[in-house]
C-alpha cells in the first residue's frame, strides 16, 4: 500500500458532484476573497536529487553516537526491523480518532491489544489507551487516589526531576511530601511510616529509582496497605522482564514511560505514558479505554467504553482533561511487545543487567566507587576524583556518549543490550588512557 495516493481529476469531479458543485472555486466560495491566497511566490523547484542532497547535509549536523551510555528516563534499545516497518504503514499512520466504532475496528483492536499487553506486563487488571508521557500518567494516577479528606502525596526522594515537576504542576506543593532516604539510595522504610496519616492519599515510587537502585517495592506496598494508603508504582517496562511486577508488590496503580518499548529516542518525543490499575479503580481511570463486545450479528467487536472521568463525557464532574492518547506510539509499543514476547523481554532485561554490572566492575577497577550500596538494574552512579566533564568529553571525542553528569565528580551510567562487552572494554581503555 502506498504512503500517499493523490486524488485523480475524475475522483475530484465525483466528489464535487456529490456536493452539488461544479468546481473547487465554488467549494471555497464562503471564504472571503481577501483570505484566499491567489498566488504562491515560490522559487524554482528543486530536483529530487537536489532535495535529497540538501536534506542529507542538514542531517549531518546531528551528532549520532554509535555507543550510548546515558539513560535517565529515555533509553536506547534495539528496535526489531519488523516493528519499524509495520508501524510506519500508511493504514496505521493515517488512522483517525476512533469515535465512530463501526468505522474504526482496526484501530480500536490495536488499542485493545495494547491495553491487554500492559495488563500482562504489570500484572494488573485494567489499562487505559495511554497518556502523553510517563510523568503525565503519574500525575493522573494521583487524582485517582485523592478525595475530599485525603490529598497528601508522599513521593520517593529518587523520582525523576521531570516527573516531580509535572506532579508539582498538577498538585499543590503543600500536598507533596518527599520521603526520607537511607544509605542504600532507597526510601527509609522506618521513617516512612511516620509520614502516613489520615490525610495521605497515596505514595509514589519509581522502580528502579532515578539513581538506578531497585527499591524495596513490596515492603512499600505492604506498609501502604497497612495504613490504608494507595500505592502508585512507576516502572521501567524493560525491567519488568526480570524484577517483580507491580501486582506482586501490591501496587494499586502502575504507570511508566513507554518509550523503551520500540520507540526511538527522537530528541525527546513523542513518547507515551502507560497506566494500569486494579478492577476496583477502573472507573477512575482517565482517558480512553477500549472494550471488547459483540455486534448485532454476535461477532466480536470493539468499542470505546468507561470514559467516566473525561471532560467531554461528564464536563461538570470531570477530574481529568485527558481525552486523547498517543495511539500510534501505543500501537508501536504493542508491536514491540508482540515481537519480543515474554522470553525476548526477559533476554533484553538480562543483557541490560549483565552489561551494566560488567561496566561497573571495570570502572571500580580503575578507582571509581559506587555512590549507593543498593542493588541496581542497568543504571548506577559512580564517584571519582576525575572531573566528570573532562571524562565525558574524552569519550565524546571517540564517538561515545557517556553517562549523565550529576556533579563534577558523579556520573549516572546506563547500559542496555545495544552495547557489547567489546564496546565497554573500549570505553574503559579510553578512560584509562585519557583521564586516569
Amino acid at each position: 500500500m502506498s504512503t500517499y495516493t493523490p486524488h485523480t481529476q475524475k475522483e475530484v469531479q465525483e466528489m464535487l458532484k456529490e456536493l452539488n458543485l461544479t468546481s473547487l472555486h465554488e467549494l471555497y466560495k464562503p471564504i472571503p476573497k481577501e483570505c484566499l491566497l491567489q498566488k504562491l511566490d515560490l522559487p524554482s523547484g528543486l530536483s529530487q536529487f537536489e532535495v535529497e542532497k540538501m536534506v542529507k547535509s542538514l542531517a549531518q549536523k546531528n551528532r549520532l553516537y554509535p555507543i550510548i551510555l546515558r539513560g535517565a528516563g529515555a533509553y536506547h534499545h534495539y528496535i526489531p526491523p519488523v516493528v519499524r516497518e509495520m508501524s510506519k504503514r500508511s493504514e496505521f499512520v493515517t488512522a483517525y480518532t476512533p469515535y465512530q466504532a463501526e468505522m474504526s475496528q482496526g484501530i480500536l483492536q490495536s488499542i485493545f491489544e495494547y491495553q491487554t499487553m500492559i495488563c500482562e506486563l504489570t500484572g494488573l487488571d485494567v489499562s487505559n489507551a495511554s497518556h502523553y508521557d510517563g510523568a503525565t500518567a503519574a500525575a493522573e494516577a494521583y487524582f485517582m487516589c485523592k478525595d475530599k479528606k485525603r490529598s497528601k502525596l508522599i513521593v520517593s526522594p529518587f523520582i525523576k526531576e521531570s516527573t516531580l515537576e509535572v506532579l508539582q504542576t498538577y498538585i499543590n506543593n503543600s500536598d507533596i511530601v518527599v520521603a526520607p532516604q537511607n544509605d542504600f539510595g532507597k526510601i527509609d522504610l522506618e521513617k516512612l511510616t511516620k509520614l502516613f496519616d489520615d490525610t495521605t492519599a497515596a505514595i509514589y515510587i519509581e522502580q528502579p529509582a532515578k539513581n538506578g537502585v531497585i527499591e524495596d517495592a513490596k515492603k512499600v506496598g505492604e506498609l501502604a496497605k497497612d495504613y490504608g494508603v494507595k500505592f502508585i508504582m512507576g516502572v521501567y517496562p524493560i525491567a519488568m522482564g526480570l524484577i517483580k511486577k507491580p501486582s506482586e508488590c501490591l501496587a494499586d496503580i502502575a504507570v511508566g514511560e513507554g518509550q523503551s518499548l520500540g520507540l526511538n529516542l527522537a530528541f525527546g518525543g513523542p513518547y507515551l505514558g502507560f497506566m494500569a490499575t486494579k478492577t476496583a479503580l477502573q472507573r477512575k481511570l482517565p482517558g480512553r479505554i477500549v472494550g471488547e463486545t459483540v455486534d448485532a450479528k454476535g461477532s466480536k467487536a470493539y468499542v470505546l467504553t468507561l470514559q467516566a472521568r473525561e471532560q467531554h463525557i461528564r464536563r461538570e464532574k470531570a477530574s481529568s482533561n485527558i481525552c486523547s492518547n498517543q495511539a500510534h506510539c501505543a500501537l508501536t509499543a504493542a508491536m514491540y511487545l508482540a515481537t519480543m514476547g515474554q522470553k525476548g523481554l526477559k533476554d533484553v532485561a538480562l543483557a541490560c543487567v549483565s552489561n551494566a554490572h560488567y561496566l561497573k566492575d571495570q570502572l571500580l577497577s580503575l578507582g571509581f566507587s559506587l555512590k549507593y550500596k543498593g542493588e541496581f538494574f542497568n543504571e548506577f552512579v559512580t564517584v571519582s576524583d576525575i572531573d566528570s566533564k573532562m571524562l565525558l568529553y574524552e569519550l565524546e571525542k571517540n564517538d561515545i556518549l557517556g553517562g549523565l553528569p550529576l556533579s563534577s565528580k558523579e556520573i549516572l551510567w546506563c547500559v542496555t543490550e545495544t552495547v557489547t562487552r567489546k564496546d565497554l572494554d573500549r570505553v574503559v581503555e579510553i578512560i584509562k588512557g585519557g583521564v586516569c
